[in-house]
């Protein structure tokens, strides 16, 4: 039985430029505090994306085996400190799916949050080619019990708490709202959560896609739907993050349920027209999406 390996602070000088001092560069560079990072495993994990186009579909394959993350051991974060002053906390099904280890992580990082009085919220993010069904069921369901907010897909509900979401037809591009409002209402009443978000993704072909959401308010009892765009994709990847991340920034900010899931939708339309994993626009921008002004002028 291999031994868990230690993990140390990650220094900010004098580290051999890597992979992973790549990554970490990259996050100072976009203002991301670093300063609780640790070191540990053989390598970073990375994957190879081909983007698909028309009736091609994307793939994607996984090359994580003994990565940093897969390799974590738990105590090996003190989530305490890392929770201290903390408003909210964000974690993704992904991180789980790799290993035992990872997945008792998320579980300290979860209890140091509540401890820390931040809110909870978690993208399910299910990847078959990383689990089962099954596997995901038996670890996510007690780690989202209570969760503040839930994201997900119709696949996510289904593989990774069980939950069955009938009607319409995905891959034809058809979507039968009422089901996924019945989904998220029973979400929330079998998990304790607060709120319930669904993206709602029309795959009409590979480049192009309607987009929108819906958001379940259990202490309201009520369901907001967004405005659908169809979106021209350029890239994919990461417009699932870039709605996570609008829709935490616009309950952050205290706005209304419609307003929040509004701009979480706009963003991540826009996400969708930009290569890369990281959303290069600015509130404004996506604030005059929302308003109406999706014409794709040129603005001199």
């Amino acid at each position: 039985m291999r031994r868990a390996p230690a993990f140390r602070p990650l220094g900010a000088i004098g580290e051999r430029v890597g992979g992973l001092q790549i990554a970490v560069r990259m996050l100072r560079g976009e203002g991301v505090d670093v300063s609780h990072l640790v070191r540990g495993g053989s390598r970073v994990g990375i994957y190879f994306a081909e983007t698909g186009a028309s009736q091609r579909a994307s793939t994607v394959i996984y090359d994580r085996a003994h990565s940093a993350i897969s390799e974590i051991a738990p105590g090996s974060v003190c989530w305490d400190d890392v929770m201290g002053g903390a408003t909210w906390f964000h974690w993704t099904g992904i991180t789980p799916a790799l290993g035992a280890g990872a997945a008792a992580c998320v579980r300290e990082a979860i209890d140091a949050a509540r401890r820390a009085g931040a809110r909870v919220s978690v993208d399910l993010n299910y990847r078959r080619k990383l689990w089962t069904e099954a596997a995901a069921q038996a670890v996510m369901r007690p780690l989202v019990e209570g969760a503040d907010l839930i994201i997900a897909n119709e696949e996510d509900l289904q593989a990774v708490l069980g939950m069955a979401v009938g009607g319409g037809d995905v891959k034809g591009g058809a979507l039968e709202s009422g089901a996924y409002e019945r989904a998220a209402r029973d979400t929330a009443a079998q998990l304790s959560v607060k709120r319930v978000a669904i993206t709602l993704r029309e795959s009409l072909s590979a480049s192009d896609n309607g987009w929108s959401a819906l958001l379940f308010d259990a202490e309201a009892g009520v369901c907001h739907r967004s405005q659908r765009y169809s979106v021209r994709v350029v890239d994919r990847i990461g417009a699932g993050d870039s709605f996570a991340a609008g829709l935490i920034y616009g309950l952050l900010q205290q706005w209304k349920g419609d307003m929040a899931l509004a701009f979480a939708v706009g963003a991540s339309a826009l996400k969708h027209t930009i290569p890369g994993d990281f959303n290069r626009v600015s509130v404004t921008e996506v604030q005059q999406l929302v308003a109406g002004d999706g014409s794709g002028r040129v603005q001199r």
